[in-house]
């Protein structure tokens, strides 16, 4: 089934709901800072199985002690959709287990 764009006010009142996430250009963004690289990469991988669980993946970066996402939907012509936020609150649910701020 197909996905459909969010309006503009759809993704501020989600934004609204999700601390620390913004919308850059066409995709929702979040950087996380963690403890450690070891932390960080935990994380990742965690993130990576989320993914997988909603076959909705993210542009993912790894860096010394910080994650850093981007996603949009590419089968909704590269807008933000409810897949992305539905990506987001995974992520920031799963953030305080790795110590993630």
């Amino acid at each position: 089934m197909p996905v459909a764009p969010l309006s503009q006010k759809e993704i501020e009142d989600r934004l609204a709901e999700l601390p620390g996430w913004s919308l850059d250009g066409d995709r929702l963004t979040r950087s996380y800072r963690l403890g450690s690289h070891f932390a960080a990469t935990a994380m990742v991988v965690h993130i990576a199985q989320v993914q997988e669980e909603l076959d909705h993946h993210s542009d993912l970066t790894l860096g010394y002690n910080t994650v850093s996402l981007a996603v949009n939907t590419h089968s909704a012509g590269g807008a933000v959709t409810e897949l992305d936020f539905r990506l987001a609150r995974r992520v920031q649910e799963l953030a305080p287990v790795h110590g993630a701020h």
